[in-house]
């Protein structure tokens, strides 16, 4: 009996403390870049992650993200990445994880980057 009631305990307090969307679906998304001309740099946070065309892993955040396309001879042009809701963080009020609804806070896993492509054109200067 007192075997069965520690596995009971274990289990809501395993459940009770997971965080579904940042297990399940990770803290990062690929995201495809391209832009007419090609060759076009791609920064995000000020960091060079790729050279269009191009498919890189942007970390999700609940703060605001842009991407900053550069090509020598053209304007730079900042692209805004959207997000939407992550339905698998649900999973947490369902199991009832209040700390896990935080966690998936904390790494940016209850939103996701949607599109997952994004295509600029950049003007010469």
């Amino acid at each position: 009996m007192k075997n069965k009631l520690s596995i009971v305990l274990l289990v809501g307090i395993t459940l009770s403390t997971t965080s579904c969307a940042t297990i399940f679906t990770g803290t990062r998304d690929k995201i495809t870049f391209n832009s007419t001309p090609e060759g076009a740099k791609v920064f995000h946070k000020n960091v060079e992650k790729c050279t269009t065309p191009c498919t890189v892993a942007i970390p999700r955040s609940l703060s605001k993200q842009t991407v900053t396309f550069q090509k020598e001879g053209f304007n730079d042009k900042e692209v805004k990445l959207t997000k939407n809701f992550n339905a698998v963080t649900l999973l947490n009020i369902i199991l009832g994880g209040a700390i896990g609804v935080g966690i998936d806070a904390a790494t940016g896993s209850l939103t996701k980057y949607s599109p997952k492509a994004y295509t600029v054109e950049l003007e010469a200067k």
